[in-house]
C-alpha cells in the first residue's frame, strides 16, 4: 500500500455536507443555480463589514509590504495578538496577555493545534450532540476517542446528568460550541454553570484537569438580545478557539486564534504546547495580510438582521407546514425533524423537489436535518414552495 488508509478513506469520502455541495454545483449545472434550493454549506451570505475592504485598501497604501506578505512569529505577530488580547480584556474583564494568544487559519485549525497539544493516545474527548461533524475527526487524529454526551429532548440543551456520565478518568477534554452547529442553539448560562461545576468536581475525583474548549466561529451571531457566556469566566482549564469566518464573513480568508485562560494551571507551558503543535501540524504564520487586517476592525460587526429576517420566514414557513423545528437563538441553521425516521431517505426525497438539506446522522442526532438558512432571502422564498409539497406528500397540511 502507497498511501496511509486512514487518509486515503478521509479524502475518499467527504464529509455529508460536502457531499451535498458538490451534488448542489452538478445539479446547478444541469438545471441552473435559480432553481436549485441549496442549504447545505455554513457559507456567510451577509457581506463584510465596509472596515474590512477600508483596512484592506489602507494597509495596500501604506508601504510596508513585508509586514503585509512576509513571514510573521510563528504564533503571529506581537502586535496584531496584544490588539486581540486588548479586546477580550475589555469585552469580557479576563486580564488577557498577548503572549497567551495563537494566531490560526480558522476554527478548525484552531480546534486541531488545540487537540494535538493536550490529546495523548487513549485519551477521551466528550462533545455534546449534535456536533459539527468534523469534531470526530479532529479527535481521532490526534489520537484521541470521541465520547458523545445526548441532548436534552425537544429544547436541544445539554443534558448535564447524561454529561457527567460520559466523564471518565480517561476524559482529556470536552468541546462545547454556542451558538451550536447545527442546531443554534444557545447554551444557557444556569447549563454552563452545571457543565463547570461537573468539570471541577471530575477533575478533582481524577486528580488531573479535565479541559474545556470553546468552540466560538459563532458568537457573534445571536438573536433577541440572547447572551453567550463567556467560558473562561467559568471556568479555569478553558481554551477559547475563535475564528472570524462567520462574525465577519471572512471564511475564504482563514483567519482566527487560540486563546489560552491566563488562569489555566501551567498556562505558560500549555501554550508552548499550542506552539509545538501547530508546528507539527504547519500552522504556523497565519496569514499576515489579514493578521493587519484583524488587528484594525476590532468591533466591526456584520449585520445579523439580515439572517434573522430569514430565520423569521424560514421558521414561521415551515412551522406552519406542519415541520417540527428547533428555534434558533444563534448561527445560521434550523434544526428540524424530518418527516420520516430516516433523515437521509428524507433528504433524497427532498432532493426530487430541488431542495437540498443535510441529514444530521453524522451529528449524533438521528431523525433530524439541517438547513443552512445563511442564503439570499430570495432563495428562501422560491423554496417555500418546495418545502410545502414535500411537507404534503408526508401527509402533513398547510
Amino acid at each position: 500500500m502507497q498511501y496511509n488508509e486512514k487518509m486515503f478513506a478521509l479524502g475518499s469520502r467527504r464529509s455529508v455536507i460536502r457531499e451535498i455541495f458538490e451534488y448542489s454545483k452538478r445539479r446547478s449545472a444541469e438545471i441552473g443555480a435559480q432553481n436549485v434550493f441549496d442549504f447545505s454549506l455554513g457559507n456567510p451570505s451577509v457581506e463584510p463589514p465596509k472596515e474590512i475592504s477600508q483596512a484592506i485598501c489602507d494597509l495596500l497604501s501604506e508601504g510596508d509590504q513585508t509586514l503585509l506578505h512576509g513571514y510573521t512569529s510563528a504564533q503571529g505577530d506581537a502586535k496584531v495578538r496584544g490588539v486581540i488580547a486588548q479586546e477580550i480584556t475589555k469585552r469580557h474583564g479576563i486580564d488577557m496577555p498577548a503572549d497567551l494568544i495563537y494566531m490560526t487559519c480558522g476554527a478548525a485549525a484552531s480546534l486541531t493545534i488545540t487537540l494535538r497539544a493536550i490529546c495523548n493516545e487513549g485519551d477521551e474527548c466528550v462533545v455534546f450532540a449534535p456536533f459539527f461533524t468534523e469534531y470526530r475527526v479532529f479527535v481521532e487524529n490526534a489520537g484521541g476517542t470521541l465520547v458523545i454526551s445526548k441532548p436534552q429532548d425537544k429544547t436541544f440543551q445539554a443534558d448535564v446528568a447524561d454529561f457527567e456520565s460520559r466523564i471518565t478518568e480517561r476524559t482529556k477534554a470536552i468541546i462545547l460550541n454556542s451558538p451550536n452547529n447545527p442546531s443554534g442553539v444557545v447554551y444557557s448560562e444556569e447549563t454552563v454553570r452545571q457543565i463547570c461545576r461537573v468539570l471541577k468536581e471530575k477533575s478533582a475525583q481524577y486528580g488531573h484537569p479535565i479541559y474545556l474548549i470553546a468552540d466560538e466561529p459563532y458568537r457573534e451571531l445571536v438573536y433577541d438580545g440572547i447572551d453567550v457566556p463567556y467560558l473562561m469566566n467559568h471556568y479555569e482549564n478553558t481554551f477559547v478557539c475563535y475564528s472570524y469566518s462567520k462574525s465577519l464573513s471572512l471564511p475564504g480568508e482563514r483567519i482566527g486564534y487560540i486563546a489560552v485562560s491566563p488562569k489555566m494551571e501551567d498556562a505558560k507551558s500549555l501554550y508552548l504546547a499550542i506552539c509545538g503543535a501547530g508546528r507539527s501540524l504547519g500552522y504556523v504564520c497565519a496569514p499576515s495580510l489579514f493578521q493587519q487586517v484583524i488587528a484594525r476592525v476590532q468591533g466591526a460587526k456584520v449585520d445579523v438582521n439580515v439572517y434573522r429576517k430569514n430565520r423569521d420566514l424560514l421558521l414561521s414557513a415551515l412551522t406552519a407546514y406542519g415541520y417540527e423545528c428547533v428555534k434558533p437563538d444563534g448561527a445560521f441553521y434550523l434544526f428540524v425533524k424530518a418527516l420520516e425516521e430516516d433523515a437521509t431517505a428524507f433528504c433524497e426525497r427532498a432532493k426530487q423537489h430541488e431542495l437540498l438539506v443535510v441529514p444530521c446522522d453524522d451529528f449524533g442526532v438521528t431523525g433530524y436535518v439541517r438547513i443552512a438558512y445563511c442564503v439570499d432571502y430570495g432563495r428562501i422564498e422560491r423554496a417555500l414552495p418546495a418545502f410545502s409539497a414535500l411537507a404534503k406528500e408526508y401527509g402533513k397540511q398547510n
